[in-house]
């Protein structure tokens, strides 16, 4: 009973933490909107997107720690990652070559 009850403060603990992040980008980008995605054992991925159109992502331990955060921290949760919330994401130049690179065999080392 006792672990059980550890366990539960441990994990709204490490869910109070993530919301802060979430607030703290939120904030720092003019509002933001998450997606939670399942990672298998290692937990789930929160992508936030801000209204500026710059995204960050953050890992937790477990997909009812993300969804606990999200709701914490009061931006909009989307289901998926496609559509009109796609759509605002801002990529720049890094992103592209980063991309480009990984399609023709990663970066290369100059």
């Amino acid at each position: 009973m006792a672990e059980t009850q550890q366990a539960d403060l441990k994990a709204e603990r490490k869910a109070a933490r993530l919301a802060q992040q979430i607030t703290s980008f939120s904030k720092a980008h003019g509002g933001a909107e998450g997606q939670v995605a399942y990672l298998g054992e290692r937990g789930a991925r929160i992508v936030l997107v801000g209204e500026d159109g710059n995204w960050g992502d953050l890992v937790a331990p477990s997909f009812q720690i993300a969804e606990k955060a999200l709701e914490k921290s009061g931006i909009t949760r989307h289901e998926s990652f496609d559509g009109e919330f796609a759509a605002k994401v801002k990529t720049g130049r890094y992103e592209w070559s980063r991309m480009a690179g990984i399609q023709v065999g990663g970066p290369k080392n100059d």
